[in-house]
């Protein structure tokens, strides 16, 4: 078994059922795999939990299962890990990282704090455990509206580490005490502004939907702004039957399968190479990997006992805030 590469780098018999071994394997270790929504459709289909940051932060919690298969990136099986420091935690492969979270080093951030010790620390749930264990309390997309407002009125706020949800956030509480770390997610900031209009002009009854990572430019055209879930949901219950979908393409494949009779339409990338805007971080997890690191129930996340002692704290405090 060879792990060096981030995974599970062992050759597998080309006969093999892939999903009926990995169905099998799951049963006999007595695992869950939860995937996020910007997975691979293949990955998504086989899941027994799909949601966004924070509904996998809160079902990590609440699982019994002794194992968890977590099908996202780094951040989001450290989490788990925090949450489960007696559970297996396993990313079929390590090396799916989190451009967001590379955006904001431990350590630049910890100078940051400590420059502004009168400040509450809002960290995205996109940021290493380390940046964590500095935080007050975490936020996701879904939640960060929810909790900022429920921080007090003239409380001081760092916020980190996407400047573009941190600057929504922040017009949307009012809030005028917000430092926010100039961090940001590079699927989400190559949006166009110019192409968005012009599939705007072409399809004039799609509804536009928007993540708030993305720039303020584009959010200012949406219907509607919010979370991957949030968007669903909007899908799902708006009258429209067209949509142009500004956030990682990932999550075209639940909103068709949940809205088959509906139109979806990528926003493509500024640069125009390809139609839709992909994470190539979220694509790095394969059948091949995930049924590899079933079978050698490997590669492991691993949170150092401190870190995980400190960055427990905010994130069970979201958790309690998101009820």
């Amino acid at each position: 078994m060879n792990v060096e590469k981030g995974y599970v780098n062992a050759p597998i018999d080309a006969s093999l059922d892939l999903r009926s071994e990995i169905l099998r394997l799951k049963k006999e270790r007595n695992a869950v795999i939860m995937a996020h929504y910007y997975r691979r459709p293949e990955i998504q289909e086989i899941a027994d939990h799909i949601g966004d940051s924070l509904a996998l932060a809160q079902l990590a919690a609440k699982t019994d299962a002794p194992v968890i298969v977590l099908c996202g990136v780094h951040f989001m099986g450290e989490t788990a890990k925090i949450l489960c420091p007696e559970k297996t935690v396993i990313v079929p492969d390590l090396s799916a990282g989190c451009s967001l979270a590379d955006s904001c080093p431990a350590d630049e951030f910890k100078k940051f704090v400590d420059a502004h010790p009168d400040h509450i620390v809002v960290s995205y749930v996109n940021t290493t455990a380390a940046v964590k264990a500095l935080t007050d309390v975490v936020v996701t997309s879904s939640n960060a509206q929810k909790i900022v407002n429920a921080l007090p009125r003239d409380a001081k706020i760092i916020f980190g580490p996407d400047r573009n949800l941190g600057n929504y956030i922040k017009s949307t509480t009012g809030r005028k005490n917000m430092l926010i770390w100039d961090g940001a997610c590079h699927v989400h900031e190559q949006f166009s502004i110019e192409k968005l209009l012009e599939l705007r002009k072409e399809h004039g009854d799609a509804k536009i939907l928007v993540h708030p990572e993305c720039p303020k430019p584009i959010r200012i055209i949406a219907d509607k702004v919010g979370s991957t879930q949030a968007l669903l949901t909007y899908a799902k219950e708006s009258e429209s039957s067209k949509f142009i979908v500004c956030t990682e393409s990932g999550i075209l494949f639940q909103m068709q399968q949940q809205c088959p009779d509906k139109e979806f339409i990528p926003a493509p990338p500024e640069d125009g190479t390809c139609a839709c805007n992909e994470c190539n971080f979220m694509k790095m997890i394969t059948l091949e990997k995930l049924y590899n690191s079933l079978l050698y129930m490997a590669p492991e996340i691993k949170v150092d006992a401190e870190v995980a002692r400190e960055a427990v704290k905010p994130i069970k405090k979201m958790l309690e805030m998101s009820k």
